[in-house]
């Protein structure tokens, strides 16, 4: 039965306020439900409306409701007044845009695709602290991308074997070695003394090379323990540490960046767990709006994708994501992000990981250009001759695409890259 409450949540001809949220959202009615009639319903149930009409109300939730005021096949854009949300939490507007709507029988599928900020909303938000200037003046790298590996296998070494293969990988030309999303303190690799054997490894690393290294070693935890090993890594030198921030939770992310930027720490952001949000096309959370809510609340870096390795993603989808993170106004793209002007937030950079060796990095460069961080984990460490050698053909590939010579023209005076190629080609895992 459709109830006629819902209609009122539905105006096409409504010319959204300079100060409205507007959401994107993909959806399909259940049966026996019109169009509009769930399009209503998730704007109703998102704000002010319940299953039923009420005896009475304030004359002030007319002015409070979200209006559903674009529906164009299975997509519709629904505004929300500036005044349901409170200033600077995510975690409510989470609750709001990303909550119950995603429950209702009404809907068959529901996926929150883009949601535009107005300056109004993004005024009480700081951003990532650094922005990719500062993280390239902290690191002294300019015009190329940052580049880092995580130790493989991801998880079961011991602190001192981490660390010697992080010595390797900085020896071979890399900037960072990462911690992958399960490691953070085990038995057999205590965070404490992670941070002992890397730091001392970073040490050597430096003055042997002469270069800036650095690591993203994985604080996540409750957030006091976060907070401990954020202490830690600031009291031996880090300029950086490392967030699960999907298993987190962004209230968990909002408070660490303020503690890590009074440290002096950028954040790096893996998005474990991501997938389950977003991997289903018609149902869920795009990864372009954790993207964004992420740069909002302040990391200096997030995964997103390589179009060429062994996880999902497009070309386009990996190419949005990046332009979300990196410029000052995104523009729009159609069923995938809404215009949004960042006003005084900084950049973030885009990561591009996952089955990533370096006959594939011109692939990823074309896609990225230079504004990314580049990791390449078993496409280092699975190199003929080592870690060392397989950092070292990467570097080499990277110049490839500088220089804009193939990787077989370059290959002729790089024997680290020529090795690569001879093992992997440009092969695309799955």
């Amino acid at each position: 039965m459709a109830i006629d409450w819902y209609k009122e949540f539905v105006d096409l001809k409504y010319e959204p306020a300079k100060d409205d949220l507007v959401c994107l959202f993909y959806f399909e009615p259940a049966a026996g439900v019109s169009g509009r009639e769930a399009a209503g319903r998730i704007a109703s149930e998102s704000s002010t409306g319940t299953w039923t009409t009420l005896f009475s109300m304030p004359p002030r939730m007319k002015a409070l409701q979200a209006t559903a005021f674009h529906i164009e096949g299975n997509v519709v854009k629904i505004a929300y007044p500036i005044e349901l949300w409170e200033e600077g939490n995510t975690v409510q507007l989470m609750s709001g845009i990303a909550g119950n709507i995603f429950g209702m029988k009404a809907v068959r599928n529901l996926r929150l695709i883009d949601v535009a900020l107005p300056p109004a909303y993004l005024k009480h938000f700081q951003g990532p602290h650094f922005g990719n200037d500062g993280i390239r003046k902290m690191m002294g790298i300019q015009k190329r991308p940052l580049t880092g590996a995580v130790p493989k296998p991801k998880i079961g070494f011991s602190a001192k074997e981490h660390a010697d293969i992080g010595y390797e990988t900085w020896m071979g030309g890399f900037d960072f070695v990462k911690d992958d999303e399960n490691l953070t303190s085990t038995s057999f690799n205590k965070f404490e003394d992670r941070v002992k054997y890397m730091t001392k490894l970073r040490d050597k690393a430096e003055k042997e090379t002469g270069e800036k290294k650095s690591a993203f070693l994985n604080i996540t935890a409750d957030v006091e323990t976060m907070k401990k090993r954020a202490d830690l890594l600031a009291a031996n030198g880090w300029n950086y540490c490392m967030i699960d921030v999907v298993v987190a939770g962004t209230a968990a992310v909002m408070t660490m960046r303020d503690y890590c930027s009074d440290l002096g720490l950028a954040i790096h952001a893996h998005r474990a767990m991501h997938a389950a949000l977003d991997r289903n096309r018609k149902h869920g959370i795009s990864m372009q709006f954790l993207a964004k809510i992420m740069r909002l609340i302040g990391v200096s870096q997030i995964h997103t994708g390589t179009a060429v390795g062994k996880l999902t993603g497009s070309r386009k989808e990996s190419l949005a994501l990046a332009n979300l993170l990196r410029e000052k106004k995104t523009a729009a793209v159609e069923g995938m992000l809404l215009e949004q002007d960042w006003g005084k937030i900084k950049s973030a950079f885009p990561v591009s990981s996952g089955g990533l060796h370096p006959g594939l990095v011109p692939d990823v460069m074309d896609i990225y250009g230079p504004e990314m961080v580049l990791l390449v984990s078993g496409g280092i460490h699975g190199h003929p001759k080592g870690t060392r050698a397989g950092a070292k053909a990467t570097m080499q590939a990277m110049e490839a695409w500088q220089e804009g010579v193939s990787l077989e023209e370059k290959a002729k005076k790089a024997k680290e890259l020529k090795e690569a190629l001879g093992k992997w080609g440009h092969y695309k895992p799955i």
